[in-house]
């Protein structure tokens, strides 16, 4: 529905632009006269002369000491009534709330007053701009549009054949700028860009020597409405062509900007017109007919461009809302919902009512204070808007450098093996850090850009100074906290590596474990502390406090400091590190991870054993030195007992000659012989001496190889022996008890 109302407005623009021009032809004074003077010359005669009477006068006074005393007399009864406001003013404190809310009520009444005002005098320009063209010397229009219609014709005609003729050139730059790399198509693009400001430069220029060699004027000179239309025409088509730069309507192929061709063509058509309806207005035509037939015709022009600009504006805004608000939403999914982009997105659901709140708030400014508001109101959104943009570039730039990641060349890796994920997990909390920094960056420009505070100056003064210095000194501590950290660990990880070149002994692993760990806890308190201290945190009550709560957890909990001071003594005597098997508060397992307070137990079926110091009254280690595996085998009665010693000892020749075994055993077998008799069995021992630990594996392949050599020779086990006895009628009998053999 909005688009043909679009259509309309262009029309309508199109047939305004000529009706300006028909009037720049028909209504505008002679090329380079001075501007119109309102007095005659007997007027200007009789206020010289009146003006030099006062002078006379005025001397006269001050010549005569007894009229010097009268008029200075006077001025001092006139000085109270003058300076009794200003006396009033000082009497109330400059800081106060009630000054500062009687300065902002005043302000906002004599903004309305302005506003009301500016609205109502439109129609009064209308009229008075009516009156002035009817007024108008009609021997000077035709000067007028002998001069301008030459520099119209020649400029906007040489514009126009330049841009035909580089057309071809364009085509044939934009086909070479496809499939290249990026250094390539920036190349081609500053090249097709200088083809596009030669032919503005020489319009330009051509349309100067018109100017000042035809029409008119004498030669070589040139009028003052000439030079603004010239002046008029380079800034509005340098800017027309920053447009066509980024959107490339015509040449896909070297756009800046990532948008479909629909989008550049329908944004460059607008664009490019609501330029040339403001620049040609503002810089030629407004300045011409104030100085042709009178200002409030200048200002009914303005005033007639300015609702078109601001009524097409609200048009736009309201075709584009919905598309606006979902390309913000899809960005910030795709930038992962962090920071810039979040707030992006929230403010995409409702940004057609900011921008149309904006253009409206901009025309209503405009009415009220063209001159001094209208340039701020601009400057301010210019500065906001580069604020934003260089956010958004900064927070793109570390959104891409979090999600490419951190790698560490090969070399440093395999020495450090955990340091990458180490930085990994580090890296994205810095940088999350950094954009918050970012975004409170765009806040305050913006802050600053509408003067919302002065942030400027305030950090510029001993109190912002000292704020930001305590700021950045917390920052700094914090951040080399977190990098000693990162030191000490990754040391400690290279110690405890293989690959450092001297394998670390348990001892080591469980005291640099410890190490790292009161270490981390130190750096922790004393970062936060001293960072505490540094943004003005008394920290002496923090620190009294600490040593009540410590000497309150002293007291109270019992367990805590016994667990500390047993653990303390475990350590001191080396009783049991990390690797080790041993057995402590009933749980046998190996430890997995020794602190100052606890030990981590990891049993034969996997599971994890928790266990305080404090419940520790024994510990078995069984990893220190050497190791026995005590092989205790039952045979039956009426074996043969030196045929099972030597299958004993022959099993054990051939775990000997097992090559994952052979070098983990320091002695021969210890074969201690018979140590057992039982009615059904007896007993036999040995012993084979090992490393620390590795007892398990050689004992169980020494097992099977007796189990397989006893089988082998006949030796039993006293395995109990059942005997069934078929019944009469052909079904077996219950199971009776083992019978012996011997006894019949």
């Amino acid at each position: 529905m909005l688009r043909p109302i679009l259509i309309v407005i262009a029309m309508a623009m199109q047939l305004l632009f000529r009706l300006f021009f028909f009037v720049i032809l028909l209504a505008t004074p002679a090329l380079g006269q001075a501007p119109a003077s309102t007095s005659t010359p007997a007027a200007t005669e009789t206020t010289g002369a009146e003006s030099s009477q006062v002078v006379d006068d005025l001397v006269r006074i001050l010549e005569d000491d007894t009229a010097r005393a009268a008029l200075i007399e006077r001025l001092k009864q006139a000085a109270p009534a003058a300076t009794e406001e200003t006396a009033t003013e000082e009497i109330l404190p400059d800081l106060s709330i009630a000054r500062q809310l009687a300065e902002y009520t005043r302000s906002v009444a004599q903004g309305a007053s302005a506003t009301v005002r500016a609205v109502g005098g439109i129609f009064v320009n209308f009229r008075q701009a009516v009156d002035g063209t009817l007024n108008a010397d009609y021997e000077m229009l035709g000067a007028l549009a002998v001069n301008l219609g030459i520099v119209l014709t020649g400029l906007f005609g040489s514009f126009w054949l330049l841009r035909l003729a580089t057309q071809p050139l364009m085509a044939r730059i934009s086909r070479g700028a496809a499939n290249r790399n990026i250094w390539q198509k920036l190349g081609i693009i500053a090249a097709g860009t200088l083809v596009d400001t030669l032919s503005v430069i020489v319009a330009w220029a051509f349309g100067y020597v018109l100017a000042l060699n035809f029409g008119t004027t004498p030669r070589g000179e040139m009028g003052i409405n000439q030079s603004l239309l010239l002046n008029a025409f380079l800034v509005v088509e340098v800017c027309k062509l920053a447009v066509r730069i980024l959107l490339a309507p015509r040449h896909t192929s070297l756009r800046f900007l990532p948008v479909t061709d629909d989008n550049a063509a329908y944004w460059s058509f607008w664009l490019a017109r609501l330029v040339s309806l403001l620049g040609y207005t503002f810089m030629f035509v407004s300045p011409m007919l104030a100085s042709a037939i009178s200002p409030a015709a200048a200002t009914a022009v303005q005033i007639l461009i300015m609702i078109t600009v601001v009524t097409v504006g609200v048009i736009i805004v309201l075709q584009n809302k919905d598309d606006v608000r979902v390309w913000l939403s899809e960005l910030a999914v795709r930038r992962g919902n962090a920071g810039l982009w979040r707030v992006l997105a929230a403010v995409g659901q409702q940004w057609h009512v900011l921008a149309i709140a904006y253009l409206l708030a901009l025309l209503v400014v405009w009415f009220a204070n063209p001159d001094e508001a209208l340039p701020f109101m601009l400057g301010a959104t210019v500065q906001s808007l580069l604020a934003i943009v260089i956010g958004s570039l900064i927070a793109g730039f570390i959104g891409r450098f979090v999600n490419v990641g951190l790698r560490l060349p090969p070399d440093i890796s395999q020495r450090l093996p955990l340091l990458e994920n180490r930085l990994q997990a580090f890296v994205p909390a810095v940088m999350a850090v950094v954009r918050w920094v970012v975004i409170a960056g765009v806040v305050i420009s913006v802050g600053q850009a509408w003067q919302l505070f002065d942030f400027a100056n305030w950090i510029g003064s001993d109190e912002g100074l000292g704020v930001a210095g305590s700021v950045v000194s917390a920052a700094l501590i914090v951040l080399i906290a977190i990098v000693l950290h990162v030191v000490v660990a990754s040391w400690v990880e290279y110690r405890l590596s293989a690959s450092s070149g001297k394998a670390p002994t348990p001892r080591e692993k469980t005291l640099l474990n410890l190490f790292k760990n009161a270490f981390t806890v130190a750096l922790v308190i004393f970062g936060v502390m001293l960072a505490l201290a540094q943004i003005g945190v008394n920290i002496a009550p923090l620190l009294a406090g600490a040593g009540v709560v410590g000497l309150a957890i002293g007291f109270g909990a019992q367990k805590l400091v016994q667990d500390i001071i047993t653990g303390i003594f475990i350590q001191f005597e080396n009783v049991m590190n990390e690797g080790d098997v041993v057995e402590a508060a009933g749980r046998s397992g190996v430890v997995e991870k020794l602190t100052i307070r606890s030990v981590t137990i990891r049993d034969m079926t996997g599971t994890v054993h928790l266990i305080p110091f404090s419940s520790v009254d024994q510990v078995s280690n069984m990893m220190r030195g050497f190791s026995f595996y005590i092989s205790e085998v039952e045979i039956a009665y009426d074996s043969d007992i030196e045929g099972a010693k030597q299958a004993m000892r022959d099993a054990f020749a051939l775990v000997m000659e097992h090559p994952d075994y052979k070098n983990v055993i320091l002695d021969d077998l210890d074969l201690q012989g018979l140590i057992a008799i039982t009615p059904a069995s007896v007993t036999l021992r040995s012993r084979i001496k090992t490393l620390a630990g590795k007892q398990w594996g050689a004992g169980r392949f020494y097992s099977e190889t007796l189990m397989r050599l006893f089988g082998e020779r006949g030796i039993e086990t006293p395995t109990p022996k059942m005997r069934y006895v078929p019944g009469k009628d052909g079904k077996s009998l219950p199971e009776l008890p083992p019978v012996d053999d011997d006894q019949g």
